[in-house]
């Protein structure tokens, strides 16, 4: 086990994990509701600490990172545990497995590894980072120091003291929203009490200077409420602006929720209208093979800019500095 970082001392031997929003209060002994994090003698360790249990070459499309590095190779890691119960989870066999497991890759062996397959970046994904941290820093710390960047793939819960840890480490964050961050269904589906918090996290990650885009799980029947989306969409363009990537992407039946079909593509359609008639700049539906809405237009003249297939970029169409090639509007894409 591995001392942690975030967590601040209570009553006694008691501690409180500052990780997530759940703040789980421990008494000594005791794990939070992520599995992982545990009070030992009045202190919180890490008991997955460098213990793997995924790891994989993706390309960054897959992230999603559609704004940065397009084509670029990322070495991609999640462990054991989560502090969300998603019961559509497609990962469900780590997430919720809630007990360290894994085998064991110490930050240098993993950046080794990483440049040894040609990779520009580490990920740390699949599971929720955020219940792993304090590897994360220690990862990224090997990684800067050899060139490559990080990417978070985050539910979005972490707490302040938690943003502006990971801030200090992290060059791109991919927040994940799931049913259009409505209230019910994150409370009903996914066992989160207040998803309105996630908000919170993108202006905190934002305003620290973290490369931020947002992907939304669109899941039919029970979270794909064109209300709700207005609703996360008038709340997100407060706190990220409106040149924010979002992206659509489709559920397939998964974990507890069998029942509940794949997202038809008119669902898609109307989520993605609803966000261009609100006045986000580049909006998109992933999960979708041959979609022409996975693609990047200028949002001034719509010059296509960046082509992509799914999680491959087909076509590199703006200058390396992010400026359309036709109109010479900035894009904020990061090429290079």
């Amino acid at each position: 086990m591995h001392e942690a970082v975030l967590f601040r001392q209570d009553q006694g031997t008691k501690i409180v994990c500052t990780a997530c929003r759940r703040y789980c209060r421990l008494s000594d002994g005791q794990t939070g509701f992520c599995g992982v994090r545990i009070n030992s003698g009045g202190r919180l360790f890490l008991a997955n600490y460098g213990m793997i249990l995924a790891r994989q070459i993706d390309p960054i499309e897959k992230k999603p990172v559609l704004h940065a590095h397009p084509n670029s190779l990322i070495y991609s890691i999640g462990t054991s545990g989560c502090d969300f119960a998603c019961r559509f989870c497609q990962n469900y066999d780590i997430s919720q497995r809630k007990k360290p497991e894994g085998f064991h890759m110490d930050a240098d062996s993993i950046v080794s590894e990483a440049v040894s397959y040609g990779c520009s970046g580490i990920a740390f994904t699949y599971n929720e980072p955020t219940i792993f941290a304090e590897f994360a820093h220690d990862v990224s710390d090997a990684a800067h120091r050899n060139g490559l960047f990080t990417i978070y793939v985050t539910n979005g819960y972490e707490t302040e003291e938690s943003v502006d840890y990971i801030s200090r480490f992290i060059d791109y964050a991919t927040v994940d929203f799931k049913g259009n961050a409505d209230l019910e269904f994150y409370r009903k589906y996914m066992s989160v009490p207040f998803p309105d918090l996630i908000f919170d996290t993108i202006a905190a990650l934002i305003e620290r200077g973290v490369h931020v885009e947002i992907t939304d799980l669109v899941i039919p029947i029970v979270g794909d409420s064109l209300e709700a989306l207005s609703a996360m969409l008038d709340h997100l363009q407060k706190v990220a602006g409106n040149k924010i990537p979002i992206s659509f992407l489709r559920f397939h039946p998964d974990y507890r929720m069998l029942d509940i079909p794949v997202t038809p593509i008119e669902t898609l359609s109307r989520h993605y209208d609803v966000a261009h008639k609100a006045g986000f700049l580049y909006v998109y539906i992933g999960n979708v093979a041959g979609e022409r809405r996975q693609n990047t237009y200028c949002p001034n003249c719509g010059f296509l800019l960046i082509e992509r297939d799914m999680m491959k970029t087909r076509a590199i169409n703006v200058q390396p500095d992010g400026i359309c090639p036709v109109c010479s509007y900035q894009t904020d894409l990061h090429i290079t």
